[in-house]
């Protein structure tokens, strides 16, 4: 009996991974051992879960029909092993974080690492990355993401906010005529970063400004990228100022057109309300806030 409900574990599991070979790269077993448990679960059956091919992967009639019961299952036991993980004076479980890439020594990365020390019993899988992941398709508990949050069926709690300034490599203002003007800023050399908007918003006082920049002069798809073409002089761009402030009290680089600021940009925790461990999900969520303050 034990096997069966492993295996209907698992079919869930493929069902919302999408394919055998991801969903055994989230349960850390190899795609053989996915389609030999899904291969098992099918013969106890005698019906067919899946119509395979080799480029995509659907449920039969009869798998859409077991597929409510097999996730009430799974509901329910991640319900008692959250119960437990709240009562607990040493919580247990697992959970999926999402986390920028950039500002590994920033206070929320300290404070996932304290919580890991506080709670051995609670193992993390953590994905770094500056591109959006998709929390159910990704099998993510918990994301941290940055800026002005999309209308969507998450939960949301404001963490922190971060400063961002627009800087420069000295080498690469000294090939420039000065910039003292919005537009002088847009003809220069403008680093790019995939998923995030080219134009930059700027505050002075109580005037803003949106400035287009004529000339992207490249296109990176991280943070910590775009920190290291800024750097060699290939033009400028808002960095987080948590990422540059030794750069800066170094002189390699410099503030540009200082009178205008980038507006700061708040922190989030996003999550499913209905996730598996939700409970577990908000202690690292309150564990995160509390640092912040």
């Amino acid at each position: 009996m034990i096997e069966e409900y492993r295996r209907l574990a698992i079919f869930v599991a493929v069902v919302d991974a999408g394919s055998f070979s991801e969903a055994g790269r989230r349960l850390k077993l190899s795609t053989a051992s996915v389609s030999h448990h899904i291969s098992k679960l099918e013969s106890k059956l005698g019906v067919a879960l899946f119509f395979r091919s080799t480029r995509s992967l659907s449920l039969t009639q009869e798998g859409q029909a077991m597929l409510g019961a097999a996730r009430r299952m799974i509901a329910a036991g991640d319900e008692a092993l959250d119960a437990h993980a709240d009562n607990s004076e040493q919580p247990v479980g697992a959970l999926r974080v999402a986390i920028p890439a950039f500002g590994q020594s920033t206070p929320i990365y300290q404070q996932l690492w304290s919580f890991a020390l506080q709670h051995p019993m609670v193992s993390i899988s953590l994905r770094s990355s500056d591109t959006p992941i998709d929390l159910i398709k990704d099998g993510v508990d918990v994301a941290i993401r940055l800026g002005v949050l999309a209308d969507s069926s998450l939960k949301s709690r404001r963490i922190s906010e971060f400063n961002r300034l627009l800087v420069a490599a000295p080498e690469y203002l000294a090939k420039q005529k000065p910039i003292r003007t919005l537009k002088d800023l847009s003809l220069c050399d403008f680093i790019a970063v995939a998923a995030l908007p080219d134009a930059v918003q700027l505050i002075s006082g109580k005037e803003d400004a949106s400035v287009e920049f004529e000339n992207v002069r490249l296109e990176v798809d991280t943070i910590a990228a775009a920190i290291s073409a800024v750097k060699a002089g290939l033009g400028l761009r808002g960095l987080p100022e948590m990422e540059i402030r030794s750069d800066l009290d170094a002189g390699t680089l410099v503030q540009v057109l200082p009178e205008w600021q980038l507006p700061l940009l708040n922190i989030y925790a996003v999550w499913l309300e209905n996730g598996p461990q939700k409970k577990l999900t908000r202690r690292l969520i309150d564990h995160l806030v509390s640092g912040s303050t």
